[in-house]
């Protein structure tokens, strides 16, 4: 199996073509006015119209214009094709339309229009209390496990040196700071937490995500008795850390303000779909577009 970036056209293709055909398998709560945000992140940084103001290789815009009292006044995005031409086009359907701090239009540029690498939401939403999700990334368990294997006679400790002495850097797919086996069991611990959510919180509504590099785990309850707050989310932290021993990224966990990959994006650097998956056997090799097998 291999692994790899794809390209500005393959990035264009997946978005124009096959993406729509996920509309209906988006999350309910994925809608053009629910999240409070929509942000694109972009291989290369691209200008805006204000001279003197850095370019932009990441962008957040807010699906609705808020009063002085933070209440919604106007929405941005009447519909999700409206989300959609932004995904597709972003600096000719920028939202921010002739702000100064708008993405430049390309036609004025000797620079190609913005195509995104990644397509984030805010966790952060209008029409539901919480949206609760829990990262577990295969670096993470690569560097882990590198730590536990590498010789502590190995001077240099830091990341690269420690992934390319435990041979993780060699093993396929080359190159990544991980190796599949810790995909694969990013994916094992994806549903160790999703069982944990049910069984000792009692969590109706669950979803696990392949993100491309490891997995989402998803607590969708939205009973105000479970009242995940900062305080609780931190308590969610130890105990998928100290009691399950489950490596997970506690600030996504923790900062409810955060941004998550869309479902059904592209992650770009390993041309792989956003999924949601229902066994730890999935097969990443089944998250390649279809637009790109050929």
């Amino acid at each position: 199996m291999s692994w790899r970036q794809a390209t500005r056209e393959e990035i264009y293709r997946y978005y124009d073509e096959e993406f729509p055909s996920y509309r209906d398998e988006l999350p309910s709560f994925i809608t053009a006015k629910g999240p409070k945000q929509y942000a694109l992140a972009f291989r290369e940084p691209h200008p805006v119209r204000k001279d003197g103001v850095p370019d932009k290789d990441f962008i957040r815009r807010d699906t609705w214009q808020t009063n002085t009292s933070g209440e919604r006044t106007t929405a941005t995005f009447q519909e999700f094709d409206d989300v959609l031409e932004f995904i597709r086009h972003p600096a000719r359907n920028d939202p921010l339309g002739r702000s100064n701090f708008a993405l430049a239009d390309p036609d004025l540029l000797d620079k190609l229009d913005p195509c995104p690498d990644a397509v984030y939401y805010a966790l952060d939403h209008w029409e539901r209390p919480w949206v609760l999700l829990v990262d577990i990334d295969a670096k993470d368990i690569a560097r882990n496990r590198a730590a536990d294997t590498v010789s502590e006679d190995v001077d240099d400790r830091d990341d690269d040196a420690l992934l390319n002495a435990a041979g993780i850097l060699d093993a396929a797919p080359e190159g990544y700071p991980y190796a599949f086996e810790d995909i694969e069991r990013a994916i094992e611990y994806g549903f160790e937490v999703r069982d944990i959510f049910e069984d000792d919180f009692n969590a109706q509504e669950t979803m696990v995500v392949y993100s491309g590099q490891g997995v989402h785990v998803y607590l969708l309850d939205t009973d105000p008795a479970h009242r995940y707050d900062a305080k609780s989310r931190e308590v969610l932290n130890d105990l998928l850390q100290d009691t399950y021993e489950i490596p997970i990224d506690p600030v996504v966990t923790a900062d409810r303000r955060r941004v998550a990959r869309l479902p059904y994006s592209l992650h770009a650097d390993v041309c792989s779909i956003v999924l949601p998956i229902e066994s730890q056997t999935f097969d990443v090799r089944s998250a390649t577009p279809e637009v790109l097998q050929s």
